[in-house]
């Protein structure tokens, strides 16, 4: 008997042209699959009196037309095997160098994510914000130490710094939890629509519609049957999640729940009032209004008074944490915007410093009145600390300090904080954590020099804090 050859061919047929008038391109695929018949494949037609043709071609395609534009957000659904990744493959093959596949993102697993992403610091930070992992912890870790849901983030942050016009994402969210890949759908289509790019994703799942809100939804079954429905290309404003979430009066072991998972320690200033975001019970948010510090940068610009009247008339967001889980979905906001009237004072205010990098007081009605950068004094200690070998995105780390402090030398990292000393009494006070008092430089030298390495680590620390840019925001009724 003859030997027949087992390999399988495809036949298709695929054009695209742009229409001018509808800033669309209109796109005709013909696509069928084929193979040349083997031994047994002939038995089984024989065996079931089956035509050679009925088992050797399988249209999947039959000149169907499809107008995608290059802001649209494309959702192709369907079964497994239906053909969907057989439609996103050609679209990505046809566009070459303006498009980019989720699966190209090559990671580096041993860099912190800060030091992959971005030409500087601050582009990272941007990137990695605006890609939903806009947690200072994240910003250090590495690659292979993130989520499932970390992972799909860190890799939309490498498709917006592509800068190409086409992001493509095949078996899109189909590894995640279904609640997370609501909030990653919804996360690539708010980015994607900001930046004016455009995403065409695959999937067998069809929850992602609200979410992902598509301009142009493909629907592909088996065979050749296909649906395909166009929509208002206008991005959808709040997460699916979000509806089932609401905000009451919390308590403090709510704050201490979630405190883990804030950059600063988790001791915060005396609560004045405290708010707590659910979601059926489960906590996914809190903001705690507390008293006002005595003195505070910018905000003689907006209010003067006395000591009482402070106390009495202003509350200060002390904290705003939400579950890493439901980070990006803007409940942030959601908690400011639906509690400030709520603080129990005509007037609120906020020192911040992600405020910078991911304005979300602002957008819940808080004003930016000033913003603080560290001064000489500190930029000069940072830059002897870099002189000495210090990673200075790590200096929040207590035990990463401790390691520098054991390499360099204790006499060395003393040396340092005596000559800032004597430059800013400020700076000495916060770093010896004297509360309202103002330490001689003297005294600061010999408290510092009985250090022990554990102290000096968390002085480092704050020193650190002290580098960061912050923002004063103020609201009034």
């Amino acid at each position: 008997m003859k030997k027949h050859k087992a390999e399988h061919f495809r036949i298709h047929n695929f054009k695209r042209r742009y229409d001018a008038k509808e800033e669309k391109f209109i796109i005709n695929i013909a696509y069928e699959t084929a193979a040349e018949p083997t031994p047994r494949t002939i038995a089984v037609a024989e065996a079931f009196g089956l035509g050679l043709d009925q088992h050797q071609q399988f249209v999947v395609y039959d000149n169907v037309e499809l107008k995608i534009g290059k802001k649209d957000v494309v959702y192709i659904t369907g079964d497994s095997g239906s053909g969907k990744s057989v439609l996103l493959r050609a679209l990505r093959r046809d566009l070459g160098e303006q498009a980019i596949d989720l699966a190209e993102v090559k990671p580096e697993p041993d860099k912190p994510l800060i030091d992959t992403v971005g030409k500087n610091f601050n582009e990272g930070l941007e990137l990695l914000s605006r890609a939903g992992l806009n947690d200072a912890f994240l910003f250090v870790r590495r690659f292979r130490e993130l989520s499932d849901g970390q992972k799909y983030r860190y890799k939309i942050a490498k498709l917006i710094e592509s800068n190409k016009q086409w992001w493509f994402a095949d078996e899109f969210c189909s590894t995640l939890d279904r609640d997370m890949a609501k909030i990653v759908a919804f996360n690539i289509q708010k980015v994607a629509r900001q930046m004016g790019r455009a995403v065409v994703v695959a999937t067998t799942h069809t929850d992602l519609f609200e979410d992902l809100k598509p301009s142009v939804h493909v629907h592909k079954r088996f065979g050749k049957e296909i649906t395909v429905n166009y929509y208002r290309n206008e991005m959808a404003k709040e997460c699916s999640l979000t509806k089932e979430m609401h905000v009451e009066e919390g308590t403090f072991s709510d704050y201490k729940r979630l405190s883990i998972f804030h950059y600063r320690s988790s001791r915060c200033p005396p609560p004045r009032k405290i708010f707590a975001l659910k979601r059926d019970g489960e906590l996914c948010g809190v903001i705690v209004y507390s008293y006002p510090p005595p003195t505070c940068f910018g905000r003689s610009k907006v209010w003067r008074g006395s000591f009482s009247e402070l106390q009495r008339e202003v509350s200060t967001i002390s904290r705003v944490v939400v579950h890493p889980k439901y980070r990006t979905i803007g409940l942030g906001v959601k908690l400011i915007r639906e509690t400030l009237a709520s603080a129990g004072t005509p007037f609120v205010e906020a020192l911040a410093v992600m405020a910078r990098y991911n304005p979300f007081f602002e957008r819940a009605g808080m004003q930016k009145i000033a913003e603080s950068k560290p001064s000489r004094g500190v930029l000069w200690a940072l830059e002897r600390l870099h002189s000495l070998g210090f990673n200075l995105a790590m200096l929040g780390s207590v035990e990463q300090n401790l390691l520098e402090i054991r390499r360099v030398g204790k006499a060395e990292i003393v040396k340092v904080l005596e000559t800032l000393s004597k430059r800013e009494a400020v700076v000495r006070k916060r770093l010896m954590a004297s509360g309202g008092v103002y330490p001689t430089h003297e005294a600061f030298v010999k408290k510092i020099r009985g250090f022990s390495d554990e102290k000096l680590a968390k002085a480092l620390k704050t020193l650190g804090f002290l580098a960061q840019t912050k923002v004063y925001l103020f609201w009034k009724k």
